[in-house]
């Protein structure tokens, strides 16, 4: 099979859900989709070390009774 030009793929309802392109568009846009990779792994990382940094799980602390304080004047809770 030799695609000459991109094509969409869609499920069952119609939405796109992939796409086919030919080789020589997809080198132009791998640097990209590369790039995306290693930011998001980044991003797990960063995620993965402020579980357990003292500095960020204070602050997170702080922020979550700040938000309680608000919550409970501004809202009325069930009994």
């Amino acid at each position: 099979m030799h695609y000459t030009e991109t094509s969409v793929i869609k499920d069952a309802t119609g939405q796109p859900i992939a796409v086919i392109l030919p080789i020589e568009e997809y080198a132009l846009i791998r640097p990209i989709l590369e790039s995306r990779d290693q930011e998001l792994a980044g991003k797990l990382t960063e995620m993965q070390f402020a579980a357990t940094d003292p500095l960020y799980l204070a602050d997170l602390r702080e922020a979550m009774m700040a938000f309680q304080s608000t919550d409970n004047e501004w809202w009325e809770h069930a009994s």
